[in-house]
């Protein structure tokens, strides 16, 4: 469980939090959590001395541990809870011979590996519900601002229609809720605790297996499954697609604000800074610096989450080399998306709106991005087809000639016999074509209180 990245790109790409969740240290220190909680539960039903269960926590310490020595071990046996196991019992001897015997007592490797995912998970989904917390407040906050800023909406990245900006920002926040309900919901429910022993039967345990088991995740704060889960990944391949998704989400709102910082565009603008957005040759340059974390770890999270689904086909009750490809794989995934996170937090909060430039955008056509509202006025005098005929050719005409649509509109005859030149005036008002927008705002911000 390591941080998988190089210490030069880590801050980059992940949240300082989710570093310090994903370090070697913690994994190891959720190892010997398992372990310590396992001599515990066996203790509370009479497999494991109560002072052995004692003395084996005492040594459940991280700090006791040499990582390399581990790791370097771990390429002889296979995986690491080995020469943890090992080791472990080693120490606890040096205390208490008798006690050594009991380390690690009826369980497996896997049993000890896939717990402590489950225990870094747990912290892990935590820090990224802050965050994602954060940037859903402050893009709502910001759509109550700018309900009423005009702006345009783009389709295949033209000018469509005009569109309230607070509606853009409300789908932010939604979509990004939507993510907060998928983690809070493995928070609750997809987590399991991983207790089988050799073969997924406890069969170690006799008919005390499943007492053990019932022990063990009260002690471990971990939902008990049904049973254990060894080769069947499924979870963890739910674990990946919310996190691929919420970094989607991440990516796709850091495409729009860097389409929006556009030197062309300059509607919006992540927080500016002391050397933030600079380049090392000009010195005017203000680039996206946020919005390229969270494109970054969108690029990369579907990738990972494929490695987690392709793991899923493994053999049998245990399995080799898929397992072993989930270790490096998901906390990149977690590292990643916590950094899309956090850079998305950096937008939301700090998200700089140019009111004044979106107005200036949205006549940048001559008033052709209100041809739409004028054709749909007009079919209701001539039906729709001759409305958009009349509508198109009057748009094609102010193009060539470069003119304003509306003023094309009002000096043409077969349009002025049906909409006044007073009426014709209203409908280049983009605020007055917005449709239902102010109603989906009011849903979506409304959505955000859904448990």
């Amino acid at each position: 469980m390591s941080t998988s990245l190089s210490p030069l790109l880590a801050p980059m790409l992940s949240s300082a939090a989710m570093r310090a969740i994903c370090d070697d240290a913690t994994y190891l220190q959720h190892m010997l959590d398992f372990e310590a909680a396992l001599a515990r539960a066996e203790a509370a039903i009479g497999i494991v001395p109560a002072k052995a269960a004692d003395t084996i926590a005492k040594a459940c310490t991280a700090d006791q541990f040499d990582l390399g020595a581990l790791a370097e071990a771990a390429t002889r046996s296979g995986n690491l809870a080995i020469p943890l196991v090992k080791a472990l019992t080693a120490n606890v001897a040096k205390a208490d011979a008798e006690a050594a015997r009991y380390v690690h007592w009826g369980a497996t490797s896997q049993d000890v590996i896939d717990s402590a995912s489950m225990l870094g998970l747990r912290a892990a989904i935590d820090a990224l519900l802050a965050d994602i917390g954060r940037a859903i407040s402050g893009f709502a906050r910001l759509a109550r601002q700018h309900r009423d800023t005009p702006a345009v909406a783009r389709t295949w990245l033209q000018h469509a229609l005009p569109m309230p900006f607070g509606l853009k920002l409300a789908e932010y926040a939604a979509a990004l809720h939507r993510s907060r309900l998928r983690l809070q919901r493995l928070r609750d429910e997809g987590l399991a605790l991983q207790f089988g022993g050799a073969a997924g039967t406890l069969a170690a345990l006799g008919d005390n297996g499943w007492l053990v088991a019932e022990k063990l995740a009260q002690e471990l704060k971990l939902p008990l499954p049904d049973a254990p889960w060894h080769t069947h990944r499924d979870r963890i391949a739910e674990i990946a697609s919310v996190l691929a998704i919420a970094a989607g989400s991440c990516g796709k709102i850091a495409r729009d604000v860097s389409l929006m910082m556009q030197t062309d565009v300059a509607e919006a603008f992540e927080p500016s800074g002391e050397g933030r957005g600079g380049s090392s040759t000009m010195p005017h340059k203000r680039n996206p610096i946020a919005a390229a974390t969270a494109l970054a770890a969108a690029t990369m999270a579907p990738n990972l989450a494929a490695t987690i689904f392709a793991a899923q086909v493994q053999d049998h009750e245990r399995s080799a080399g898929p397992w072993h490809a989930e270790w490096p794989t998901l906390p990149m995934l977690l590292l990643v998306t916590s950094g899309a996170l956090a850079a998305i937090v950096d937008i939301a909060e700090g998200l700089q709106v140019d009111v004044a430039r979106m107005r200036v955008n949205l006549d940048a056509t001559g008033g052709l991005i209100m041809a739409e509202a004028v054709a749909m006025a007009l079919a209701e005098r001539v039906g729709k087809s001759e409305a958009h005929h009349l509508v198109e050719t009057a748009s094609k005409k102010a193009v060539a000639e470069k003119n304003d649509l509306r003023e094309v509109l009002a000096n043409d005859p077969k349009v002025t016999a049906h909409l006044s030149v007073e009426r014709i005036a209203k409908l280049f008002e983009p605020m007055a074509y917005q449709g239902v927008s102010q109603a989906l705002i009011d849903r979506l911000l409304a959505s955000l209180d859904h448990k």
